[in-house]
C-alpha cells in the first residue's frame, strides 16, 4: 500500500487484508446465490485453510520479502502463459468425471496451501484458487471464481484473527479501502455472472499479468 511506505510488512498485510475481506465476502455471498456450489469441493478447503492461513500469518513475522517475490512472479508467469495459450482453458468444461471421494482429498489438499500461502502472503490467493479450480476440477472460470471466492473469504478470516490480536490493522486506512473493495466486488461479480467464463477467462490474463508486473516493478525499485 501507497499509505505504509517504510512500514512494517505486517501492518502493511493486516490493513490489506481486511480490506480485501470486504470485498471477497460480498463477491462469495453474490456468486453462492447465483451459481451452482459443489461443497465437497469447498468444506475440506475451508477446514485445512483456516489453520494453516493462521501459521501462515505466524510465519510473516520473520518473512523476507525480497526472496518471496521472484518465487511468486515465476509461479503467476507460468500461470497466465498457460492459460494465454489454452484458449479453451477454463471456458467449455472439461469431460472430467472425479468420484466425490477424489474431489474432497483435492480440495483438502488446496487448502492446505492456499491457506498458508494466503496467511503468509496474500496477494493472488484468488487468482490462485481460481486457477487450481479449473485444473484440478475441471471447472469453468464463472464456477472456479465462485469456489475460489468463498474458500478465500474464509482463509481472511483466519488471518485477520492473528492481524487484530497484534494490532497490526491499521482501521482508518482499512475500513476506506474496504468500501471502496465492496464497491468493486459487486460491479466485478455482477458483470462475471452476466458475461460468463469466456469474459473471465481475459479479465484473469490481465489481472495476473497486472499483477506480475507489479510484483517486478516492485521487486526492482524497492
Amino acid at each position: 500500500m501507497f499509505f505504509f511506505k517504510g512500514k512494517a510488512l505486517p501492518l502493511i498485510f493486516g490493513t490489506s487484508k481486511l480490506a480485501g475481506f470486504a470485498g471477497t465476502s460480498v463477491a462469495a455471498v453474490k456468486y453462492l446465490s447465483k451459481t451452482k456450489v459443489i461443497f465437497r469441493a469447498i468444506f475440506p478447503a475451508i477446514l485445512f485453510a483456516i489453520p494453516c492461513a493462521y501459521f501462515g500469518a505466524m510465519a510473516v513475522k520473520g518473512i523476507n520479502e525480497k526472496t518471496l517475490k521472484p518465487i511468486i512472479i515465476v509461479l503467476f508467469s507460468l500461470v497466465a502463459i498457460y492459460t494465454f495459450f489454452n484458449k479453451n482453458f477454463g471456458v467449455s468444461k472439461k469431460a472430467k468425471e472425479i468420484s466425490g471421494k477424489k474431489q474432497i482429498i483435492l480440495s483438502a489438499l488446496t487448502g492446505l496451501i492456499i491457506g498458508f500461502y494466503d496467511g503468509f502472503f496474500g496477494p493472488g490467493t484468488g487468482s490462485f484458487l481460481v486457477f487450481i479450480y479449473v485444473v484440478l476440477f475441471g471447472f469453468e472460470f464463472l464456477q472456479a471464481s465462485a469456489h475460489a471466492k468463498l474458500v478465500n473469504a474464509v482463509t481472511n478470516i483466519a488471518a485477520l484473527c492473528l492481524f487484530i490480536s497484534h494490532g497490526d490493522v491499521d482501521f482508518y486506512v482499512a475500513i476506506p479501502v474496504a468500501i471502496m473493495n465492496i464497491g468493486g466486488s459487486l460491479l466485478g461479480t455482477s458483470l462475471a455472472i452476466k458475461k460468463g467464463s469466456g469474459f473471465i477467462r481475459v479479465f484473469f490474463i490481465i489481472v495476473v499479468t497486472a499483477f506480475i508486473i507489479k510484483m517486478t516493478v516492485d521487486l526492482f525499485t524497492s
